[in-house]
């Protein structure tokens, strides 16, 4: 099978902001080269190499990375123009905060390959607190005070990677205990919803308006064995305010929430808590004013690389 790939220039600092606007438009993947990787590794090695070119050294000080999509060539061309509306968009909302790079699109049509295969080779278990995340491949042990939450690959949607994810799963770890519902909005490879469950909640709700991330949602908490604790369900949460939680997931962008911000504080118990992630440093504090204004007091905050997590309690 052929692929169109879409090659992007930017810096390093924005590469994970790339990348996540590539996952909305694809299910075949995505690629980081970064040169800081390749740097490292040549560094690491100095001592047992016999001969390093200089030259080679010197070019590799380039701080471009490239991020690669791989779309469906029938669809290749409308995508690209809603990529390159995205990315005109992200240079606009990091401009005075993040290098963004060039963001310059290269297009090619490539043979599909094991690229999966490949990437499970180099995937390893995360621990993220109590919680640690493992690849459904690999056989590790777990040690008693540990919760394990096994991924499976074979869906193309989050595997805790993410700076995104994991803040969520180290941010909820502090609210679970007394959280006898979760809602997990955008639930993608039900990572967040199974973590909950995992961790002790008596009923998780997970939702997604994308039906193949509802099936990897559902095939991955058949595969952690929680599936009688979680629904999965292919729809918008905002379309039924009956259902409530202590504890709401959302990791999804800080323009998704701010449109959701009219209606999911609905879906919040009194007193509850939503833990949001997905937003840039230079969009935090419009969420946490919308947030505010509708009854939230902000609690915690975390952030790793260009990323925010919060957790606000509806007050």
């Amino acid at each position: 099978m052929k692929f169109t790939e879409f090659t992007i220039s930017t810096s390093s600092e924005a590469q994970e902001l790339v990348a996540d606007i590539l996952w909305q438009y694809t299910s075949y993947g995505v690629a980081i080269s970064d040169v800081k990787d390749v740097v490292e590794l040549i560094n690491d090695r100095k001592s047992t190499w016999d001969y390093l070119d200089d030259a080679v050294l010197k070019e590799l000080n380039s701080t471009v990375t490239l991020v690669k999509a791989y779309v469906a060539i029938d669809i290749a061309d409308e995508t690209l123009v809603k990529i390159e509306n995205d990315l005109a968009l992200l240079k606009e909302n990091c401009k005075g905060f993040t290098e963004t790079g060039s963001l310059e699109i290269v297009k090619r049509i490539v043979d599909g390959d094991d690229w999966i295969e490949i990437w499970k080779k180099h995937y390893r278990p995360i621990e993220l607190g109590k919680v640690v995340v493992c690849p459904a491949w690999i056989e590790r042990q777990i040690q008693p005070d540990q919760v394990e939450v096994l991924i499976d690959s074979n869906m193309a949607f989050g595997t805790g990677e993410h700076e995104t994810t994991s803040m969520v799963i180290e941010l909820m770890q502090g609210y679970i205990q007394s959280a006898k519902t979760v809602i997990d909005v955008g639930t993608g490879s039900g990572i967040l919803g199974i973590a909950a469950a995992k961790l002790g909640a008596k009923k998780v709700v997970m939702t997604d308006i994308d039906y193949v991330a509802v099936k990897s949602a559902t095939h991955n908490c058949e595969l952690n064995g929680v599936a009688n604790k979680c629904e999965v369900a292919l729809n918008n949460l905002l379309d039924d305010k009956n259902v409530q939680g202590e504890l709401v997931l959302a990791n999804i962008t800080a323009d998704v929430l701010l449109i959701l911000s009219n209606t999911i504080t609905d879906n919040v118990t009194q007193n509850g808590v939503m833990v949001m992630s997905g937003i840039i440093k230079s969009r935090e504090n419009e969420v946490i004013d919308r947030y505010s204004s509708l009854g939230f007091e902000l609690e915690k905050r975390v952030n790793k690389g260009e990323w925010v997590a919060i957790a606000m309690r509806k007050v």
